[in-house]
């Protein structure tokens, strides 16, 4: 199965991949393509198969807003203009308790999480987060990227994320982060 943006749907249709390729193409919005299509086995479910995802959250970091991102496509919206400075980095680590960035409604049974990877990668005047887990909490990642630009005040941002993250308690988390920003970059289908 391809890495990439993943969905399924049952239909009775009979179709080539690539009839349901240009069919499904005429119907969505300008910002979305499907690639490729494939049928797949009974019971297969896109969600459920996914062995990693990956979001990404971008960051316009100047104080004009940009005219080519008027329409507020997904993955563009937020805007920072005083943006502490951010260094690239990548933690690695096992499986963790991320109580402290859940939602109110999040109706997962455990908020245990394994996150692989995060990410800052500047271009320009964008700043992205990335996020790379197995799966993710309700509002887990806005609430993480509000969080990360919150501890950026402190003295030793490091050590003021840990705490939050042990405290296991939303309350010590930072303001959950626009929600259009957020877009799921990829995720792994086993």
């Amino acid at each position: 199965m391809p890495v990439g943006q993943v969905i399924h749907f049952d239909t009775q249709a009979v179709r080539t991949p690539r009839a349901w390729v240009l069919g499904a193409n005429t119907k969505l919005a300008p910002s979305i393509a499907l690639q490729w299509a494939g049928e797949v086995t009974m019971g297969f479910h896109a969600r459920h198969r996914a062995t990693r995802r990956i979001y990404r959250y971008a960051i316009l970091n100047r104080s004009a807003r940009s005219a080519l991102q008027r329409t507020r496509p997904r993955g563009f919206i937020g805007r920072w203009t005083r943006l502490p400075c951010m260094r690239p980095r990548r933690r690695c680590s096992a499986s963790m308790d991320f109580s402290a960035f859940r939602s109110v409604q999040c109706q997962s049974k455990t908020t245990v999480r394994r996150v692989d990877a995060i990410e800052v990668i500047r271009e320009g005047d964008y700043l992205w987060l990335q996020i790379t887990a197995n799966a993710y909490l309700h509002h887990m990642v806005r609430n993480i990227v509000g969080t990360l630009l919150e501890v950026q005040r402190e003295s030793n941002p490091g050590a003021a994320m840990a705490k939050v993250l042990t405290s296991a308690d939303r309350r010590y988390a930072g303001a959950t982060a626009p929600a259009a920003a957020s877009t799921c970059g990829e995720s792994t289908i086993r």
